[in-house]
């Protein structure tokens, strides 16, 4: 008849079951736990270690006694004659507490003394009686059941083939064994349920600052209120944990006012040619409903004007939309391009935009790492600044020279009170507001020059001569492009 055996994969789901009912536990009760039991494994070790220790050490004490145990001739003879004649009384006051018996080499039953339960012979104790061991110490069951340590000897010259066999009762040994036990019992689960209570303890101790960290952030995704911020104290993982939230909520806070900024800025920088977009086109429509015609003069300068307006718009959002990519504060594939290249390019598209303009050029070779198209588009708004603000028939100088481009128009210049907003977006100077402009253009091209790896500035142009000098410098790159 076969017993059914359990499928060998049941306790795989068992251990699951078990992994996933302790993952459920909130952190603080698994510490306790692990705590608990680590202490329990130890404490276990150290109660056995110890049990064993003393079980040996008693052991080998009664070893010690039984070997020490010598009975005279005249004993052995006595106990020799009481197996036939019967004299217990007298025996039981020469042996004592031990059961004396001989043990024959062969054949014969051995001889107990008289009150005593008989010891079962073992083979090694039959080998002591024929002399092929010095001596035996074991431990065998008396036929009355008591375990007994039993330690045999040869019986000494004139009873060859005959052994003496002295034992005692093992309780010697196990009853303070039995006491040793149950005092590590008692020690070992008070000691247990010890290191479980602090070990809840200082996991509350230990996870305050995450509950504070916890308690936060569920703040901050209930109320969207980044403000908050966590005490840090000390310099270990939880204090860098809470900085780390403190400086996440802070950049968060600033990217939000900065969002919200750039909106107000946008819907402000819009609202200008908006009105009067929609103060041209309001006139136009008047005209045309009331059949009062206006003047052709005027109305070409009102078309003008819309068109103007609507430049102004697009240049506006296409602006917005370049500080708004996903990727605009990373930048692009980083090429070796040629800087006096792209400057010679951005120049062409600057002198058909002020053609009435003198444009001098002394550009220098010099190889940079940059995204061309936006490193192009930085360059170009700076010679349309220049284009913009120089008076009609003025000159700009453009020069490169060792990775330094200098732009310099005779135009009103920057007062020295300006110089520090001109790369704020959508700050435009009070003798700026009536040319055309969003005031984004300066901002993007410090974005890209700074991605670049490079700087750029604005100062007064020397010798208190008119304009103003836009200096970008960008790091060289150790080799020119492929092909040149």
């Amino acid at each position: 008849m076969s017993t059914a055996r359990p499928p060998a994969g049941e306790a795989g789901p068992a251990a699951n079951r078990f992994v996933r009912r302790f993952r459920a536990l909130p952190l603080r009760s698994r510490l306790a736990m692990l705590v608990a039991t680590a202490v329990a494994v130890a404490v276990a070790a150290v109660a056995a270690a110890c049990w064993l220790t003393t079980r040996d050490r008693l052991t080998e004490q009664l070893d010690t006694t039984l070997s020490q145990v010598r009975l005279d001739p005249d004993a052995i003879g006595l106990l020799a004659t009481s197996c036939t004649r019967g004299l217990p009384a007298e025996l039981q006051v020469v042996t004592g507490p031990y059961t004396i018996q001989l043990v024959p080499a062969v054949g014969e039953k051995p001889c107990t003394v008289p009150g005593r339960s008989a010891i079962p012979i073992e083979p090694v104790d039959r080998a002591v009686a024929a002399g092929l061991r010095d001596d035996t110490t074991h431990t065998t069951t008396a036929e009355d059941g008591t375990q007994m340590r039993v330690h045999t000897s040869p019986a000494g010259q004139g009873r060859p083939g005959v052994a003496v066999s002295v034992a005692v009762s093992m309780k010697q040994v196990t009853d303070p064994l039995t006491q040793l036990a149950w005092v590590l019992l008692i020690v070992s689960g008070i000691g247990v349920l010890g290191a479980g209570a602090a070990g809840l303890w200082i996991a509350r101790a230990g996870l305050r600052p995450v509950d504070e960290l916890t308690e936060a952030v569920e703040h901050v995704a209930r109320t969207e209120d980044l403000t908050v911020r966590i005490p840090v104290d000390g310099e270990d993982e939880i204090a860098r944990l809470s900085s780390s939230f403190n400086s996440m909520t802070a950049q968060l806070a600033s990217s939000r006012d900065r969002q919200a900024q750039l909106i107000a800025d946008a819907g402000h920088e819009l609202r200008t040619p908006l009105t009067s977009l929609r103060t041209n086109v309001e006139l136009l429509a008047r005209s045309d409903e009331t059949g009062r015609m206006i003047p052709p003069e005027d109305r070409k300068a009102l078309m003008a004007s819309v068109k103007a307006q609507m430049t102004e718009l697009a240049a506006l959002i296409g602006d917005l939309q370049e500080l708004a990519r996903p990727d605009a504060a990373e930048p692009g594939p980083l090429q070796v391009v040629s800087l006096h290249e792209i400057t010679r390019t951005a120049l062409r598209r600057a002198r058909l935009r002020g053609p009435e303009l003198t444009i001098t050029e002394d550009l220098a070779p010099w190889y940079v790492r940059a995204e061309p198209a936006a490193l192009e588009r930085a360059i170009v708004n700076v010679l349309d600044n220049a284009v913009k603000f120089s008076p009609p028939g003025g000159t700009v100088d453009v020069r490169l020279h060792r990775g330094e481009l200098t732009v310099r128009d005779r135009g009103p210049g920057i007062p020295a009170e300006d110089l520090p907003h001109v790369f704020e977006r959508f700050w435009r100077s009070p003798t700026a507001r009536r040319l055309p402009g969003s005031g984004l253009g300066l901002s993007i091209v410090a974005r890209t020059v700074h991605q670049s790896g490079g700087s750029i500035a604005l100062r007064p142009a020397p010798d208190d001569g008119p304009g103003t000098v836009a200096t970008l410098t960008l790091p060289g790159a150790p080799t020119p492009p492929p092909g040149m």
